[in-house]
């Protein structure tokens, strides 16, 4: 397809290809420059090579991240130029935009617009505008401090399978955690309305999903900001008597059908037995909860700012799992952080251990300019960060091989992904394990299967009927 760039008005369709990296949270912003673009009049390629304009969905979490993302950045310039369309525009944004913008714009002149987490919404607008501006330098479009929050009238286009959805219910975090810069790249949390939230999903569900996947950079805090608002910078915040995960969960438990409700990103300092209640009352909230950890001793806490003690963590996941039958835990962790001995990593191991998380990640640190733990003293060198990552996930798969094989001969309930691959309610997508059926199922359909066995952390199991 050709397309004419400049003052003069497009003679075709331009069409939109997006790159998006990182989290589940940056794949919404995804989807809601996408339906921006749509929108304002563009078509949408899954083809790089074919789009007019070519977005780089950003992550700036960890270096490895941004180094991947400046890798996709200088592809997209590249691949304009082995496809002979010097015409085609490079845009960039999310996490790593909304950061380094300034330094990458005078870096990076082959990029031609640079745009920040506020500006997602009017992606269309701005494409059109990346197109018909003669390149002369990157366009920098990022505000300093983000305030933006999606809304249920926001267009979206998903990329995420017919399925399965993500629902953003709050943008930003409030949390001083000494190795994270994500409150500085995403501000202060702000929260969505209950009903804002409830008619998304109302309508995800009328259009036949079947998981949603609820997220947030911690969803255990939805709500609260609203009601300090209400109450003052000076009141005390009390969940109960403002807009909170738990009213939420219980709107969501009037809405008829059958799917999932998947909780992500929640945070040990703002659970409390009413959300456990709330989750147990409702059916359709899956028997899974994420909650990074991230470590457990408490000089490791402490260090890391976590808000949390270990004895408020370990009496917390027992009264999640005694008032949760059947929950499945899962919680990530960061090995070689500034300070951490061996001493401080053999009490991590013991807790994993004897905790036996349903699934467990683990994270090598990664020193972060402008978090407070990049100025700290004692750096662990990268050689014992990976062995100690190594130590950590091969205990994890021990207890992973066992807890997967006790499955034997149970019949589970199971969504189907692909003919051949499902997932447990214990198993968010991306991240968790699988389940192998031994012959094709509907996917998208929720079906009944029998285990038959493992593979480490994957199980096999036989579909019924």
């Amino acid at each position: 397809m050709k397309t004419t760039s400049g003052p003069q008005a497009l003679m075709t369709r331009p069409r939109v290809g997006m790159i998006s990296l990182g989290c589940a949270k940056n794949l919404v912003d995804a989807e809601i420059m996408l339906g921006s673009a749509k929108a304002e009049g563009f078509d949408i390629t899954a083809d790089p090579a074919e789009a007019d304009v070519l977005v780089v969905n950003t992550c700036g979490f960890i270096d490895s991240a941004k180094q991947e993302s400046i890798d996709a950045i200088l592809d997209a310039h590249r691949q304009r130029g082995e496809g002979n369309r010097p015409d085609a525009r490079v845009v960039v944004s999310g996490c790593l935009s909304q950061r380094f913008s300034s330094d990458l714009s005078s870096e990076m002149p082959e990029v031609d617009a640079f745009i920040g987490l506020d500006q997602v919404a009017e992606a269309g607008v701005i494409f059109r505008r990346v197109l018909e501006r003669q390149p002369a330098g990157p366009l920098n479009l990022v505000t300093a401090k983000s305030r933006y929050i999606p809304d249920f009238a926001t267009p979206r286009f998903r990329l995420t399978p017919n399925h399965s959805a993500y629902v953003k219910i709050a943008e930003g975090c409030n949390h001083p955690c000494s190795f994270c810069v994500i409150p500085q790249m995403r501000g202060r949390h702000r929260s969505r309305q209950i009903d804002s939230v409830v008619r998304e999903i109302r309508a995800l569900v009328a259009e036949g999903v079947k998981e949603i996947n609820l997220i947030s950079q911690d969803t255990t805090y939805y709500g609260m900001d609203l009601w300090e608002q209400k109450a003052g910078p000076r009141q005390p915040v009390d969940p109960a008597r403002g807009t909170s995960l738990i009213h939420l969960l219980d709107e969501i438990g009037q809405i008829g059908g059958d799917f999932w409700v998947r909780l992500l990103y929640t945070h040990p300092a703002h659970w409390s037995d009413d959300l456990i209640a709330a989750i147990a009352r409702n059916p359709h909230v899956a028997r899974y909860v994420d909650m990074p950890l991230q470590h457990i001793h408490p000089e490791m806490l402490k260090l890391m700012r976590r808000e949390t003690s270990r004895e408020h963590i370990e009496e917390l996941i027992g009264r999640i799992r005694a008032g949760i039958p059947g929950i499945g835990l899962r919680t990530t962790f960061i090995v070689g952080f500034p300070g951490e001995t061996e001493e401080h990593f053999e009490s991590l191991l013991e807790f994993i251990d004897t905790t036996r998380f349903e699934r467990l990640g683990v994270f090598n640190y990664s020193q972060e300019d402008g978090s407070r733990a990049a100025k700290m003293d004692n750096q662990v060198p990268t050689r014992v960060k990976n062995r100690r990552h190594r130590e950590a996930m091969k205990l994890q798969q021990r207890i992973a091989k066992e807890m997967a094989d006790s499955q034997t001969g149970h019949t589970l309930k199971v969504l189907v992904e692909s003919p051949n691959i499902a997932r447990t309610e214990h198993d968010a997508p991306e991240v968790d394990c699988r389940v192998i059926l031994t012959r094709p199922a509907t996917p998208g359909a929720f079906i009944q299967a029998v285990v038959l066995g493992s593979q480490v952390y994957d199980i096999v199991a036989e579909p019924i009927g």
